[in-house]
């Protein structure tokens, strides 16, 4: 029933967060369009706690989410307004069938998210964020940018990880950006920022941040980390969604793998293509490597790299015995999954990371709830932050 009024139930929450604990405000992005995702986010993430509250795999993703909560200064007063507030919405937007019997199952299930995600938190040995220096800024066109950072503090992750960025040009507004290289020795890191339109964190990163800023970067997570098996493997990447299997190539350079690689590189227009030389060295270095590059013809829509794409991943077969990794926006990752299974592509060798969709749009993989027409006729998969699978700690 509160799904189908999702929108009224996340305003309503907010406003009533906001109105009885006027200080939380300023914890959260000041723009109408960043607090439109984070509304977004929160019903995402309490969609999927519910949907999972008798799977074993809850506490752990909430004591992550709950340590990653700590880039917010998130403490116990404020899971205490969040709680009463939620019980407000819910109340709300349940109309008759908020019984006491339903607010006493809510209220349970609220104080052992609060609880898992507290514990969390108080446990973590990590800092809540890691401040790093930018050392290096290199501009492709208007809107791809690649920052090379230097984190004060050892940063430990895996080739294929993700993490949250936030600036102090764009106040309390963090955005998740994959990590484009293998861990190196002198500990920089590199992120590849696709500006979106609107978007004032990726437009401020590539158009406006210079060497000798200070970012913040939070603990490293995702599951696009590479397994080694006894399989050929096929990467598609899509604009800046190379950078996550930058870094995994990095790593099979270095320690290279025992069965054939192949990998798509989809790209809408050339400035999206900026790391075709090294994309070129490698191919012609490294025998086990075949790359297919995936472009619009010159003066057509950028949509039809997608078609390309599909008519190239049909005429190459072998899906079955392929594990498969994607990156990319999650339109893109939804659709091209989609199309793998259906060419015989086995779906727990479908790797990929789930992480909020930015931007606006009419369907799964866009920023904005659904109207409830729209969500009774193309009811959307849920897009969260899954801080889990981060690197282990140095030792």
């Amino acid at each position: 029933m509160v799904e189908r009024r999702a929108e009224h139930a996340v305003k309503f929450f907010y406003s009533h967060l906001f109105w009885h604990n006027p200080g939380v405000r300023d914890l959260f992005p000041a723009s109408f369009e960043d607090m439109e995702r984070q509304r977004d986010r929160l019903f995402a993430a309490l969609t999927h706690v519910i949907a999972h509250l008798e799977n074993e795999s809850l506490v752990p993703y909430l004591r992550d989410l709950g340590r990653d909560h700590r880039k917010f200064m998130a403490g116990p007063e404020h899971y205490a307004a969040v709680g009463s507030s939620l019980l407000a919405a819910l109340a709300e937007t349940s109309g008759d069938a908020w019984t006491p019997q339903v607010e006493k199952a809510w209220t349970e299930a609220y104080q052992v998210i609060a609880d898992a995600m507290m514990g969390g938190a108080a446990t973590s040995e990590d800092p809540p964020w890691w401040d790093a220096e930018v050392v290096r800024h290199l501009q492709y066109g208007q809107d791809i940018g690649v920052l090379t950072l230097r984190p004060l503090l050892p940063f430990p992750y895996l080739a294929g990880q993700y993490t949250s960025v936030s600036s102090e040009r764009v106040p309390t507004t963090w955005r998740t950006y994959s990590i484009g290289n293998a861990p190196r020795p002198d500990g920089t890191v590199d992120l590849h920022v696709s500006r979106i339109d609107r978007g004032r964190l990726s437009s401020s990163l590539v158009r406006e941040t210079q060497p000798g800023d200070m970012l913040r970067l939070a603990a490293p997570g995702g599951q696009l980390t590479f397994r080694r098996e006894d399989r050929p493997v096929s990467f598609i990447a899509a604009g800046t969604g190379w950078a996550p299997i930058r870094a995994i190539l990095e790593e099979l350079v270095e320690h290279p793998p025992d069965q054939d690689v192949r990998l798509f590189v989809v790209a809408r227009d050339a400035a999206h293509l900026y790391d075709r030389p090294l994309i070129d060295e490698y191919a012609a270095a490294c025998g086990w490597l075949s790359v297919t590059y995936i472009t619009p013809a010159p003066g057509r829509h950028r949509n039809q790299a997608t078609d390309r794409l599909a008519t190239a991943l049909s005429n190459r077969g072998l899906w079955p015995d392929q594990d498969v990794y994607l990156s990319g926006p999650p339109l893109f990752i939804n659709e091209t999954a989609y199309l793998l299974e259906e060419l015989g592509a086995p779906p727990g060798r479908i790797f990929y990371d789930s992480v909020p969709a930015s931007g606006k749009g009419h369907g799964p993989g866009y920023g904005r709830p659904l109207g409830f027409g729209e969500w009774f006729l193309n009811r959307p998969s849920p897009h969260w932050h899954d801080p889990s699978s981060r690197a282990p700690r140095d030792t």
